[in-house]
């Protein structure tokens, strides 16, 4: 792990990372939580907007492992805030 993150060079040690990597988890299942309800606020089917928020997190959560990051980026969360409100 020490190996592949460069923890000592971004000075870091595995409780650190595993506490980020809980702290993205949990992030990640309120978006998958509150995401849909918001989105069907706004017209959308609830059901169609969790399915594809489902396929969408693991995908936003591969960009912290490609790029060596302890974080996970969640791309439309900004976009459903301005569909809720259109």
């Amino acid at each position: 792990m020490e190996k592949f993150l460069a923890q000592k060079k971004n000075g870091t040690d595995v409780k650190t990372e595993i506490i980020a990597g809980i702290t993205t988890f949990m992030t990640m299942a309120y978006i998958l939580a509150v995401n849909p309800n918001i989105l069907a606020d706004a017209g959308m089917d609830r059901g169609a907007v969790f399915t594809a928020t489902a396929i969408v997190i693991p995908w936003n959560s591969t960009d912290g492992v490609i790029g060596k990051l302890s974080f996970a980026l969640a791309r439309v969360w900004d976009l459903m805030h301005i569909l809720h409100i259109l």
